[in-house]
C-alpha cells in the first residue's frame, strides 16, 4: 500500500542518539528560561525554532510524511531531558509532538497526506474527554465547544478533539476530529498566576464556534484500551508497515507523563544538590549542608527514586512496544488488561518521580517556598500529575476489573 513518494525528511542523516544529545543541549537553555516561560504559558519562539530546526516534532511521525519514525523510546528519552530543563515545557513539547502518531494510525491514506501537508509540518494539541456540539450537515458537522486543557496548543499546527456525534440512526458514537489552526481560537486562561503548576504546558482552552468538520476528518475513539475490534489493523499499521501505528493510547499516554516527571525528578535533584553544596547549615554556619547526614539520606532516597521512575518508565513503554510487535507478528490484539498493564508499570513511575520531588522540597528549607525558586516550581508543577485524571483511582480499578474478568464499563469496553 505504501505507493506514494515520501516526503523528504529535513534531515535524512539524523540518528536518535543525535537528537537525543540535541535535547540534552537545549536543557540549559530551558532552565535559564523557567521563568519567563511560566509567565508566558509556554516556552519561547526561540526555543521553539530550536525545536522545529532539531526534528524534535518529527520523531514520531512516519517517513511517509517527512518524520522519523524512530520509536517510543526515543521519544521517552527526549523528553526527559527537555523535561530536566523545564517540566513545564516538557509537557507542551510532548503534548503537541506525540499526536503525530495518532492521525498516522488511526486515518486513511489521503486524510493522513492532507493533513501532514506538502512538507509534513504538523504539531498537535489534543483532549480525549468529549465535549461540544456536533450538528450533521451534507458531508460532514457542524462543531461548537469549548475544550480545556489542550496542552503544547500555543505551538500546534491543528488541534484533536473528540465528542459524541449522532449519526443519522443508532446511538452516539465518541469520535476523534481534527481542526487546523485557523479554525479555532486560543483562549488566554493559561500562564502566570492562571494554574498552580505546569505553567509553561501551554495547556489553553481551545473554543471552535460554527466550524465545518468533514466527516472525513472523523475517526473512531475507541482505542484507548483494546486492539481487539481490529483483526486486520489499522489504517496506519498497513499503511506504514510499522506496528507502533497500531495507536493504542491509554498506556502510552501513561508513559509520556512518567518521561516529563522523570525528568521534572531529575531536575529537582540538580537544584537540592546545587543547594546542599551552597548553603551551609543552620546551627552550624562553617559546614555545608552536603555534610548534614540527613541531607546525604534525603538526597539518595531521591536519586533512587528518580532511578526507579525512569526504569519503570522506559520498562512500560518497552513493553508497550512489544505488544504491538506481537500485535504485527502472530496477530495477537492488545486487550484491555494488556493496556492496563503497560498503564499502572508507568503510573507507578509517575508515583516515584512526584515521591522524589516532594521529599526534596520538603527537605530543602523555607527559601525554597518563594516565587521564582527552581524547587517550588517543580513541586507545583508535579501536584497537576497528583490531580490528573491518569492518576486517579479510576485506572487501579479498571486493571483490577481486567483482571478479574470483569467487563469493563462503558465508555472503556
Amino acid at each position: 500500500m505504501r505507493h506514494a513518494v515520501p516526503l523528504p525528511q529535513p534531515e535524512p542523516d539524523l540518528t536518535p542518539e543525535r537528537l537525543i544529545a540535541r535535547a540534552t543541549a537545549l536543557r540549559a537553555r530551558l532552565a535559564d528560561e523557567q521563568e519567563e516561560s511560566d509567565r508566558r504559558g509556554c516556552y519561547s519562539e526561540g526555543v521553539h525554532q530550536a525545536l522545529l530546526a532539531g526534528g524534535f516534532y518529527r520523531i514520531l511521525q512516519p517517513r511517509l510524511f517527512g518524520g522519523y519514525e524512530f520509536g517510543f523510546e526515543t521519544f521517552i528519552r527526549v523528553v526527559m531531558e527537555l523535561s530536566r530543563g523545564h517540566s513545564g515545557a516538557g509537557w507542551c513539547f510532548t503534548l503537541a509532538a506525540s499526536h503525530g502518531f495518532v492521525l498516522a494510525s488511526h486515518w486513511p491514506e489521503a486524510v493522513q497526506r492532507e493533513i501532514f501537508g506538502p512538507d509534513g509540518d504538523f504539531r498537535c494539541a489534543m483532549t480525549a474527554g468529549p465535549a461540544g456540539t456536533f450538528e450533521p450537515v451534507e458531508g460532514g458537522y457542524i462543531v461548537s465547544g469549548v475544550y480545556p486543557f489542550a496542552s503544547g496548543i500555543p505551538v500546534s499546527t491543528h488541534f484533536m478533539g473528540a465528542g459524541l456525534v449522532r449519526p443519522e440512526s443508532g446511538p452516539p458514537q465518541n469520535l476523534y476530529f481534527i481542526v487546523p489552526r485557523e479554525r479555532f481560537e486560543i483562549l488566554p486562561d493559561w500562564g502566570g498566576e492562571e494554574s498552580m503548576g505546569m505553567r509553561a504546558s501551554g495547556s489553553n482552552s481551545v473554543r471552535i464556534t460554527q466550524v465545518f468538520v468533514p466527516e472525513r476528518h472523523f475517526a473512531p475513539a475507541n482505542v484507548m484500551l483494546s486492539s481487539e475490534h481490529l483483526p486486520q489493523g489499522t489504517y496506519g499499521t498497513r499503511l506504514h508497515r510499522n506496528p507502533m501505528y497500531l495507536g493504542i493510547l491509554a498506556g502510552w499516554f501513561s508513559c509520556e507523563f512518567g518521561a516529563i516527571l522523570s525528568g521534572t525528578a531529575r531536575a529537582a535533584l540538580d537544584e537540592f544538590a546545587r543547594l546542599l553544596k551552597t548553603k551551609k547549615m543552620t546551627f552550624n554556619p562553617q559546614v555545608a549542608r552536603a555534610h548534614d547526614p540527613n541531607n546525604q539520606i534525603t538526597l539518595g532516597e531521591a536519586f533512587s527514586r528518580t532511578d526507579a521512575a525512569e526504569a519503570l518508565t522506559c520498562a512500560a513503554t518497552r513493553l508497550y512496544t512489544e505488544q504491538c510487535e506481537r500485535f504485527a507478528r502472530e496477530g495477537t490484539p492488545i486487550t484491555h488488561a494488556d493496556t492496563l498493564r503497560v498503564w499502572s508499570i508507568s503510573r507507578e513511575g509517575c508515583r516515584a518521580a512526584c515521591e522524589a520531588v516532594e521529599m526534596l522540597f520538603r527537605a530543602a528549607g523555607a527559601s525554597v517556598a518563594k516565587r521564582g525558586e527552581r524547587l517550588q516550581r517543580y513541586f507545583r508543577d508535579v501536584q497537576m500529575y497528583r490531580i490528573h485524571i491518569q492518576s486517579q483511582p479510576l485506572f487501579p480499578a479498571l486493571r483490577g476489573q481486567a483482571e478479574l474478568g470483569i467487563p469493563l464499563p462503558p465508555p472503556f469496553a
